[in-house]
């Protein structure tokens, strides 16, 4: 269905860009004018839910371009600001005329404060900085004025110079105090007064000032290797992200690595970032990536800084996201050190084998849990796979179900399906996948913009699994996971335990290549749009956008308080609701009220729990202070406050719950030739060993296997048997 639509609309673009944008004629600037043209064009005919392009759509675009091009006002001044705002309302009009005057302006203006900026920041360097004063930088650069004149900005810069050199020079006083062997009771209680003169402050002040002036160097040089054409499809996007958080551009070079991306093959450190005013955020580990493998990295952590094997590293503090992947990905088998400030506000310099991810890890397997005389199953589900060439390769309904009866076979009692930190994929295979737990009926709606809904059913009557069911999922849950959780949902087939609410990305997004719709074109390649088409909603009628799907039992997690998820992503499309589908509710269980009840009765006494839920506390505490001492003895006491916070909840990673994880006959019987695969599964059975999400699971699984229908009667017939 998602493919027909695809092609129907390539036949409306087609029929209608043909004639439209051949007819069109342009003096200057030839191709920034046709994709502008172009790209306004399928927007207003293809999105989903297209936006007026009015003054409201206007102002949005101004701001959004002027601070993605300088997000801690460090170049642009007041004055630039004011000249610009002739156009706030204007750009709209632009669009309509295929006019890219704003664009120019705005460029003109930032090359020429970009190489302002590259005098300022060597003169605030070429002077040393003096850690014993007080004073404080506010690192929330979003509601701070711009410098009226060049005075202000060489002072911002001074402080954000200084705020970075800070951690670098304490850095380089511990390790000159370990390498001349000098005892030091506690460095987190080290003063700028009690650096002794063997340690010679001031060569280490120099050497900091020196190692931030070479990252500069080396960020600007990267800049002056980009050319205009960069900086428009940064503006073109600027425009497209205003329609939804998913729809972008892909300009020639980047369509070639989305391709790459969606055949499976990721080479780099296997995450997906966002950006953020101070960096890069990871929101995403991919599974079987070098970062999954090394557990190193976590999602919440921001990236500040990339550096090469051991090469002084590039502040990416400002720089388009783009640009700092570009930096952040490499060939399989090199080395890259990031620089990140952990979720807990720690800084950390964290090196990486870069690699190819391992589509194996990709893929569904399962374990056996024993709890005391009964036996349960676990699926871990990373994605939604599916080979789009074959679908009959391998798919994930169909390894799940595969697992679904190895685990039957080896009496489990109860399944727990985990979809934590799946991000999604085929919708075929959500269908598939919930029709092994049901007789039949709908499991999704869709909706095309100014369409009627189409309902995708499971149509076998089938069932595979009848007994307890649990889904496990989190804030990452997102798309195809939370089709499956909402619908076992709705039909009440399985308790659904997790984070407050999933990720909450409800649309469907269609690659459309740009070239395909113009019928002479002289400019070469002219990319991509990845455009949102369509929007799922429950069998209830509920949309899982934004508000994703409600856990039935809610568990903390360090990432409660912490913004995730689709309502932290710039201009998504809102939550609405649509005529429910026609289905009926599960009977298989019961009571399942009371297997809810009885969970959140065990998690409200749980010390453990007391104990996440502290932890996302202090880390939302974290993350929410922006004033930042720039003093050196209170760097020292903050950062020893924050080590003791850290240490205190070490003791969440040790959690032992007593479960016994066991691999399946037939993996098992793969160990004696493959003990690469022994060793994965290993760590993997010690971390759920460790986790109280998947303790409580089995918990509720007992629950539901005493109050299962199904089960009732077949011990009742073996009794009269």
């Amino acid at each position: 269905m998602k493919k027909n639509f695809t092609l129907a609309l390539l036949v409306i673009l087609v029929a209608v860009a043909s004639c439209s944008f051949t007819s069109k004629s342009f003096e200057n600037d030839d191709k920034d004018k046709l994709l502008l043209d172009l790209i306004t064009y399928v927007l207003e005919r293809g999105h989903y839910e297209p936006k007026n392009l009015n003054d409201s759509f206007s102002s949005n675009v101004f701001d959004d371009f002027v601070d993605i091009l300088d997000p801690t006002k460090r170049y642009f001044i007041a004055s630039d600001i004011r000249e610009f705002e002739k156009y706030r309302f204007q750009i709209d009009d632009e669009i309509k005329n295929t006019d890219i005057t704003f664009f120019n302006i705005v460029y003109q203006r930032l090359m020429k404060r970009m190489g302002e900026a590259k005098e300022i920041y060597r003169e605030v360097l070429s002077q040393p900085f003096d850690y014993s004063l007080e004073e404080t930088i506010n690192i929330d650069y979003k509601d701070q004025d711009y410098a009226a004149n060049r005075k202000q900005l060489k002072e911002r810069w001074r402080k954000q110079l200084k705020y970075n050199t800070l951690a670098v020079f304490d850095g380089k006083v511990e390790n000159r105090i370990s390498d001349a062997g000098e005892q030091v009771a506690d460095v987190n209680a080290l003063t700028y007064s009690s650096i002794t003169s063997s340690v010679n402050r001031n060569e280490l002040e120099e050497e900091a000032r020196e190692n931030t002036k070479n990252t500069l160097d080396e960020f600007f040089d990267f800049i002056d290797d980009l050319e205009r054409k960069d900086w428009f499809v940064q503006y073109i996007n600027t425009i497209v992200d205003e329609f939804d958080p998913h729809t972008f551009y892909f300009a020639p070079d980047d369509k070639e690595k989305f391709d790459i991306g969606m055949s499976g093959k990721f080479e780099g450190i296997g995450a997906r970032l966002q950006k953020k005013p101070e960096g890069a955020r990871i929101m995403e580990i991919i599974s079987g990536g070098p970062v999954w493998r090394e557990q190193s990295l976590e999602v919440g952590d921001e990236i500040l800084k990339v550096g090469q094997d051991g090469e002084e590293p590039i502040d990416i503090v400002g720089m388009r996201l783009d640009d700092a992947i570009k930096l952040i990905k490499g060939p399989k088998g090199t080395i890259v050190d990031l620089t990140v400030r952990r979720v807990d506000g720690t800084i950390d310099v964290v090196s990486i084998t870069r690699d190819v991810v391992m589509l194996e890890e990709s893929y569904a397997k399962s374990a056996t849990v024993k709890r005391e005389d009964h036996k349960y199953g676990l699926i871990n589900l990373p994605k939604f796979y599916v080979d789009f060439e074959d679908y009959t390769e391998r798919n994930a309904a169909t390894d799940v179900a595969k697992e679904v009866d190895r685990l039957r076979e080896a009496g489990v009692e109860g399944i727990v399906l985990d979809l934590r930190d799946n991000g999604g994929g085929s919708l075929k295979t959500v269908v598939e996948m919930a029709g092994l737990f049901i007789k039949d009926g709908p499991i999704v709606q869709v909706r095309s913009s100014g369409q009627r809904k189409e309902v995708h059913e499971d149509k076998d009557e089938r069932i595979q699994w009848d007994g307890p069911l649990v889904i496990l999922v989190n804030e990452l849950s997102a798309s195809a996971s939370e089709i499956l959780a909402a619908a076992m949902q709705d039909y009440k087939r399985a308790v659904v335990i997790g984070s407050k609410q999933t990720f909450g990305k409800g649309t469907v997004q269609n690659v459309i290549p740009l070239d395909n719709i113009v019928r002479s074109n002289e400019h070469g390649d002219l990319g991509a749009i990845k455009l949102t088409t369509q929007k799922f909603y429950r069998i209830n009628g509920g949309s899982t956008q934004l508000e994703g799907v409600k856990s039935d039992i809610v568990v903390p997690d360090r990432y409660s308080y912490i913004d995730l998820g689709e309502r932290d992503q710039e201009n998504p499309l809102g939550w609405d609701k649509i005529s429910p589908a026609d289905y009926e509710i599960w009977e298989g269980y019961i009571d399942f009220e009371t297997a809810v009840a009885n969970s959140k009765k065990r998690m409200a006494e749980n010390p453990q729990i007391e104990l996440i839920e502290e932890n996302a506390k202090w880390l939302k505490e974290q993350q929410d202070e922006t004033i930042v001492s720039l003093n050196y003895d209170a760097f020292k006491v903050k950062e020893g406050e924050a080590k003791k916070r850290s240490d205190h909840f070490k003791s969440l990673r040790e959690y032992d719950s007593k479960l016994t994880f066991e691999s399946l006959k037939y993996e098992t019987e793969l160990f004696t030739q493959d003990s690469v695969l022994r060793e994965k599964r290993n760590r993997w059975h010690k971390d759920l060993a460790r986790d109280i999400y998947v303790e409580e699971a089995i918990n509720v699984l007992r629950d539901l296997q005493l109050n299962n229908i199904k089960s009732s009667e077949r011990k009742l017939a073996a009794v009269k048997g």
